[in-house]
């Protein structure tokens, strides 16, 4: 049986989501999982895909992976009982065979959160409106000659919880292109530039590249294979592992803050 799992993971521990010989990567945990639990022998064999790929310190919460087993109840039930606290599986799906979850999105949305709250970000919010559309995103990305052009179907700043973010829909992305696209409405939203800049940066090459923002502040949100998710419970070492990062992360600001210099 083949089955899609729809897959979350911290991404600060990993050398990013594709598998390398040498470094710890999601796809890496996750085949090895499936190998302790006997679920497949030859990763190939099995149809092992992952719907896309994302770099060193990106998270997710709607990476989409599929595998063909034998033992498909043994996978839903045990996987996240074998896979590290930093990556789990919040659901799964029956699938047909020839199921590709990267030729079979239909759409990606990402989520690019920003260290520090703009001071302009009505003109951010407007600005982010200009990527919607079939655009050249030349200066958003590492092309290393792909097809420079992406179709925006939507784009938005919004504010959660004290903390502006960069949410993006679309049919394809290129290499970097989110986060670039949120170091230029950064520009915008700190007054280093007008929203115009956002047009001419999609019309023309620009005399300076755009360097990426942080990888850390950036979500693959989520992956629209057009499936129906059941949910999988993620277990305790995850729900303690999270916890305790959040505790973790909420006594050093608390230290930072009392340290700090005058």
């Amino acid at each position: 049986m083949r089955l899609a799992f729809r897959v979350s993971y911290l991404g600060s521990r990993f050398f990013g989501s594709q598998m390398q010989a040498s470094h710890r990567t999601v796809e890496g945990e996750f085949i090895a999982a499936c190998q302790r639990l006997s679920l497949f022998d030859d990763w190939r064999k099995a149809g092992f895909l992952f719907a896309g790929r994302t770099d060193r310190g990106v998270h997710a919460i709607g990476q989409v992976t599929a595998l063909t087993t034998s033992v498909p109840e043994r996978a839903v039930r045990t996987i996240n009982t074998q896979l590290p606290p930093d990556c789990w599986c919040t659901a799964y799906a029956e699938v047909p065979a020839q199921f590709h979850p990267r030729y079979d999105a239909k759409m990606r949305t990402y989520r690019y959160y920003f260290t520090e709250r703009p001071s302009h970000l009505a003109s951010m919010t407007l600005a982010a409106g200009r990527f919607v559309g079939n655009h050249n995103f030349t200066n958003f990305a590492r092309l290393e000659g792909k097809n420079p052009y992406r179709v925006v179907l939507a784009a938005m700043v919004a504010e959660e919880d004290g903390f502006a973010f960069l949410e993006v829909t679309a049919e394809s992305f290129l290499w970097h292109q989110v986060r670039s696209m949120a170091t230029a409405l950064l520009r915008v939203g700190n007054g280093e530039a007008d929203e115009e800049s956002i047009d001419q940066l999609l019309s023309a090459e620009a005399e300076k590249p755009l360097q990426p923002a942080p990888a850390e502040g950036l979500i693959l949100w989520d992956t629209d294979c057009g499936i129906s998710w059941t949910p999988i419970p993620a277990g305790e070492r995850t729900t303690s592992f999270v916890n305790q990062i959040l505790r973790h992360h909420a006594l050093m600001g608390n230290v930072c803050r009392v340290m700090r210099p005058e």
